[in-house]
């Protein structure tokens, strides 16, 4: 499966940003879908993953009350919607697929998309 994200940009502190990726293939529903991101110097981090159906959900304690991820089958599309954004959120954003469902450190994606920069200002 091939992933691109999308809907990155530059945004003040508090303001919310709604992230696209989209997958090629017929069988994106078959697929846990996450997202992971990595800060300017620093390690890759798991953000968030999502479950086939949608249902099950999982985040980091960092963005947990504030992202929201979400995905439409019928689109092979997954979100990730970001409100309240904060500087340290900056960073290039990533979707990942995976046949597994998991979270934080524990989940490794065998597919993992071309990221979108995210960039809160102050």
């Amino acid at each position: 499966v091939q992933l691109q994200a999308s809907g990155g940009g530059l945004v003040q502190a508090g303001d919310s940003l709604r992230l696209s990726c989209a997958a090629s293939g017929r069988t994106f529903s078959s697929y846990v879908m996450g997202w992971f991101r990595q800060a300017p110097g620093k390690e890759r981090e798991f953000v968030a993953t999502i479950s086939r159906s949608g249902i099950t959900k999982s985040y980091v304690d960092s963005v947990k009350g504030r992202f929201t991820t979400s995905r439409d089958n019928a689109k092979n599309t997954v979100y990730l919607q970001m409100n309240s954004l904060k500087p340290e959120d900056t960073a290039v954003y990533y979707c990942a697929a995976d046949k597994l469902f998991g979270s934080g450190s524990g989940w490794l994606p065998g597919y993992l998309g071309q990221g979108t920069l995210v960039t809160v200002s102050s």
